[in-house]
């Protein structure tokens, strides 16, 4: 059983990927580069100004808030997953903490995430602000155990990337895989779960484990 539940948000929690990289596309275009959707779909689960670099931008704090403002013209394409919302209730009233380790930026995740109002039921949250280290560096998962007074065997990441994974296994902590998000297991052979719908999060409280 599993006292500390952490979350990401994109492609966990929130449908977010249509938005992420419609609205890159987009700002690229009108910089003059133009890229194919399979192209940029390595920037999901990675900082924002972490995908600008690698895409070569020169002023990634400029095209960064273009970015960002871009993503909330695409705001009607993105929702929570199907069933997610209910079970984050439920699991609010059992003997768990919920905790949030995401790539997203504190603004990012005020205008992106706070809206669905599904904020409150989380008792700490690592954003992109917070620590000068990012996923898949273990640091924004351990700055989380410690706001939350966890230890690595008591808590389990809640992910969709190999990002998610990596930081996981880096923090020494327990890893399953959002398979509603990650679509796919290649490459995820490490994860210690696979959850194949949310309402599968509630087997985390208990004894068995999922494996596929």
């Amino acid at each position: 059983m599993f006292n500390y539940l952490i979350f990401d948000v994109d492609g966990t929690i929130l449908d977010t990927e249509v938005a992420i990289l419609k609205s890159l596309q987009k700002v690229l275009a009108r910089e003059g580069e133009e890229y194919q959707i399979e192209e940029l779909r390595f920037a999901l689960g990675i900082p924002g100004k972490e995908t600008l670099r690698r895409l070569n931008v020169t002023d990634v704090e400029r095209i960064h808030l273009k970015w960002a403002n871009a993503v909330l013209e695409f705001s009607e394409e993105v929702n929570v997953f199907k069933g997610l919302e209910e079970i984050i209730k439920v699991l609010s009233n059992k003997p768990v903490k919920m905790g949030i380790v995401t790539s997203k930026t504190h603004q990012e995740l005020k205008d992106e995430f706070d809206p669905f109002g599904l904020s409150s039921f989380f008792q700490y949250t690592i954003n992109a602000n917070d620590t000068e280290k990012h996923k898949p560096h273990p640091d924004p998962l351990l700055a989380c155990l410690e706001g939350l007074g966890a230890t690595q065997r008591d808590a389990i990441y809640i992910g969709d990337s190999i990002y998610d994974m990596q930081c996981a296994k880096s923090a020494g902590v327990r890893f399953a895989l959002a398979l509603w998000g990650a679509k796919t297991v290649e490459r995820f052979e490490s994860a210690d779960y696979i959850l194949k719908e949310p309402k599968d999060i509630l087997t985390l409280l208990t004894n068995k484990r999922l494996y596929e």
